[in-house]
């Protein structure tokens, strides 16, 4: 193993042992103490990785030893086989502490902001913007996540123009992120008599959710409007000024929340997606200065990127972006096999950035 990697190696496992007996003195302070648990937690796995590894390495070198002085020939053809067994295992412990190794995205603990909205295709778009917006509502609350939705334009007919929600759990950014980017579908919409398949689209964005610290939002660059909330057919119309239009000024953003009844609390809502709309252009524009780094990842984020198909006369969804298609539509959409799709997103990047980071 490279030089430069063990040292490393022994550097994190020196830290380790440091941080434990800190956290064993008598005396450390309540702030202390969370900072140093916190180093201790994200540390514990690489370590465990790191010691499984050297366990492993000790064990060949013991079974070879083995294998070359026994007698024995019952002996001998056992220690060789271990030693072969051993073999094998040792590349994928050492990728697995590498990969443990690389940076981490500080976003990926993050709750998110998801934005879903109907692109071209007319009633058809916004038929499978309103499938999508179930489908990660679906893969939520398989995870625990909770799901609350935030802003929501109708068609009327089943359809969602616009869905906007915020998702707060464990690793939700970390999971979600891959999903920014256009969706498209191809199926025989019901409205249609000829049986033809139409291909539309939907644009998925995730935007991990921005504390008041992390976006400074000036007011007087904020230009609010108040005015009378307004449902589909004349559904859900409030009798006040409830409904809130914040504009941004620098940037030109503009959030509309009108779902709660509470003018409050729509205001609340509204520059909970304005500061995420901010701290996403700021990660955006970070990215885009990292051009070398970007390209090396699976997915950049960007909208107008198509990601994903989902074919219903085949009966497959297919990402582009690792070429992986799953003959499950009807789990992928009911979020029972998404994990799939995102496990196999994420070790390809991981795969990626540790290729361009051997460079």
């Amino acid at each position: 193993m490279e030089r430069a990697l063990e040292s490393r190696f022994d550097q994190l496992r020196r830290r380790h042992a440091e941080l434990g007996a800190a956290l064993s003195a008598a005396g450390v302070s309540g702030a202390d103490f969370a900072r140093l648990s916190k180093e201790y937690s994200e540390l514990d796995p690489i370590v465990g990785g790191i010691e499984n590894l050297r366990r492993t390495e000790a064990d060949l070198a013991a079974a070879a030893e083995m294998a070359e002085a026994a007698d024995d020939p019952e002996m001998k053809a056992l220690a060789e086989e271990e030693v072969q067994a051993l073999r094998q295992r040792l590349p994928e412990l050492e990728m697995q502490v590498k990969l443990s190794l690389l940076p981490k995205d500080e976003d990926d603990e993050r709750n998110a902001i998801l934005e879903v909205r109907a692109g071209t295709g007319g009633d058809e778009a916004a038929l499978f913007a309103a499938d999508l917006f179930r489908m990660y509502q679906r893969y939520a609350a398989l995870r625990g996540w909770r799901f609350e939705l935030l802003d929501l334009s109708e068609t009327g007919i089943g359809g969602f123009k616009e869905a906007v929600a915020s998702i707060t759990g464990r690793d939700v950014f970390a999971r979600l992120k891959y999903e920014s980017g256009v969706h498209r579908v191809q199926r025989v919409p019901e409205t249609e008599a000829s049986g033809r398949i139409h291909t539309s689209a939907a644009t998925v964005a995730v935007l991990p959710e921005a504390e008041e610290v992390d976006v400074a939002i000036d007011d007087k660059d904020l230009r609010i409007d108040v005015f009378r909330a307004s449902g589909p057919g004349g559904q859900s119309v409030n009798t006040t000024d409830s409904a809130v239009r914040i504009t941004h000024l620098p940037s030109g953003l503009v959030v509309i929340q009108q779902d709660e009844k509470s003018q409050h609390k729509n205001k609340a809502r509204a520059l909970k997606v304005l500061r995420a709309r901010l701290y996403e252009m700021e990660r955006q524009a970070l990215a885009a200065t990292r051009a070398a780094d970007r390209k090396s990842q699976v997915g950049s984020g960007d909208r107008s990127e198509r990601i994903r198909t989902y074919n219903f006369p085949q009966g497959r969804v297919t990402d582009h972006r690792i070429n992986l298609t799953l003959y499950k539509i009807d789990k992928v959409l009911s979020g029972e096999a998404l994990d799939e799709v995102i496990d196999a997103l994420t070790t390809a990047d991981r795969a990626a950035r540790l290729a361009t980071a051997a460079e």
